[in-house]
């Protein structure tokens, strides 16, 4: 067993036999966890849910299974705020190398009460606490082995009255909080963040036909996710939407377009082309070219080479950004810089520390350019969401942008 007292700010990491240990919590906490609901990010089978680690049965459990790579969670209702003194943690086999305690009035902002990177299994008893919240959540970021992470029990002590037991704390295999962008729900979430950068606002199916030019060296800069004249990208989507309906109003600035390719010249596209895009938007063919172009050019593309490096809601959505702004050429250009330094969570690297290092790549990239210079749209919206632990874009979501505030409620 490892015992962990907490005083102040200083960790001191103790051998000492099980006895000790257990017997080392005030007598007068009770636990916090018994019987409480539980959701997990992942599970290997129903055998093994979340409701494992805090039912009453000696052979059940949580595990992520190995399939579930990167960072991983099992998370607990408390039924109300309670204050949190000690942690006791019981690893199966498949141990967690590094994690985190952390705790939340929501369930989408968390706050850290407790971090290592030096786990070695068994039963970790961690003392010393403090902090009150709702919820209790384990985030294991690195493996200890192969297998994932798992979890016997979680026991968490503290002086408040504890909670009834839920009527069943089973839960579904993966919550809809864990799912990724891949989810409907979860995508509208990212469409939402991304449109109150490109269009300042979160409607973003208002903004199809959107265009002006933002002297930024691209041209005009139009629709949904700032296609624009100079990046090809208007270009192809002015393209599919002529191929699906040739009779439209902007095929004849086809010639045009693809003169200004590469450049911020509006020869041939003045005046009529912005008016042309706007009476385009009308046209339920033309969004639906748009959401096509989207998907195919910037979303789809980024959320695959997010999941293949295991990273959770958060990170796919980072991904996304980056390439509307930079093209999915430039997002691994950014991921290349990265990984030269720092482990993606399915080679076994800290989700938190190698999205922290991507966010500092991005913003190195944004200032090269005068027009992007403004960097809020990661520091004070991904950053924030990334500090405030909510890995699974798990709203509410509270963000600025560019000096505007937005929230998403839960």
């Amino acid at each position: 067993m490892r015992s962990v007292v907490l005083g102040g700010s200083i960790a001191v990491v103790l051998c000492v036999p099980l006895a000790i240990s257990v017997a080392a919590s005030a007598s007068d906490d009770v636990v916090l966890t018994r019987g409480r609901p539980a959701l997990a990010s992942a599970t290997e089978s129903v055998a093994w849910a979340a409701s494992g680690v805090t039912d009453t049965a000696s052979g059940t459990r949580w595990s992520s299974g190995a399939a579930g790579a990167g960072t991983q969670w099992v998370a607990i209702d408390l039924g109300a705020a309670q204050e949190i003194r000690r942690v006791r943690l019981h690893w199966a086999r498949a141990y967690a190398e590094a994690y985190r305690l952390q705790v939340s009035d929501d369930g989408a902002t968390w706050r850290e009460l407790f971090a290592t990177s030096s786990g070695d299994g068994g039963v970790d008893d961690v003392r010393g606490l403090s902090g009150t919240g709702r919820h209790l959540r384990v985030l294991a970021t690195r493996r200890g082995t192969p297998e994932g992470f798992s979890l016997w029990d979680v026991h968490a002590y503290g002086p408040g009255r504890a909670a009834p037991e839920a009527e069943s704390a089973a839960t579904a295999d993966i919550p809809p909080a864990a799912a990724g962008l891949t989810d409907a729900t979860k995508k509208e979430t990212a469409l939402k963040l991304v449109s109150s950068a490109e269009n300042s606002t979160l409607e973003w199916r208002d903004e199809f036909g959107y265009i002006e030019d933002l002297d930024d060296g691209r041209g005009y800069t139009a629709g949904i996710v700032g296609f624009c004249s100079g990046t090809s990208d208007m270009l192809a989507v002015v393209t599919e939407y002529t191929r699906r309906k040739p009779d439209n109003g902007l095929a004849g600035y086809l010639p045009a377009l693809r003169a200004v390719d590469g450049t911020d010249s509006h020869d041939g596209l003045d005046p009529g082309f912005p008016d042309a895009w706007r009476n385009a938007a009308a046209d339920p063919v033309f969004r639906k070219v748009q959401e096509d172009a989207r998907d195919r050019m910037y979303f789809s593309p980024a959320v695959r080479l997010a999941e293949a490096d295991g990273l959770r809601a958060l990170g796919q959505f980072a991904y996304y950004d980056a390439a509307v702004m930079h093209g999915v050429s430039g997002l691994r250009s950014i991921r290349e810089r990265v990984v030269a330094g720092q482990r993606t969570p399915v080679q076994g690297g800290d989700e938190i520390a190698y999205l922290t290092a991507f966010l500092d790549a991005r913003t190195a990239e944004m200032r090269t350019e005068v027009a992007h210079n403004d960097t809020s749209r990661v520091d004070t919206a991904q950053r924030a969401l990334l500090r405030a632990g909510n890995l699974d874009l798990v709203t509410p979501l509270r963000w600025r942008v560019y000096g505007d505030e937005y929230t998403l409620p839960r």
